[in-house]
């Protein structure tokens, strides 16, 4: 089950309405807060009233780092991240998405 919800603009926002794919381009949603914090960082959605935390610095790095990389698979690259930790940071992109913490860029 999805949820949906109005932006201010007027957009209708459904949370996890594209599945996740490493070779799409990703961006922090819009109608997205992100609070850096020393554990971390705190993510505030708007249009949901959802709040996550994200307790891992490198993960937080990679989220703010989606927006300038031509897809989330580039983005991990740029990240230096081993392809050992690569399960880990797929999944936590990938609930991300689902939250709709972070949505495809439009071209």
């Amino acid at each position: 089950m999805t949820t949906a919800s109005t932006s201010a603009s007027g957009d209708l926002a459904v949370a996890g309405s594209t599945p996740f794919s490493l070779d799409l381009p990703w961006r922090l949603n819009p109608s997205v807060a992100l609070r850096p914090e020393p554990f971390g960082a705190l993510l505030y959605h708007f249009g949901t009233r959802k709040l996550s935390f994200l307790k891992n610095l490198v993960v937080v790095d990679l989220v703010q780092s989606l927006a300038g990389q031509p897809s989330a698979e580039a983005a991990l690259i740029a990240a230096g991240i081993a392809d050992d930790q690569r399960p880990l940071y797929v999944q936590a992109l990938t609930a991300l998405a689902e939250s709709g913490m972070i949505v495809p860029t439009q071209e």
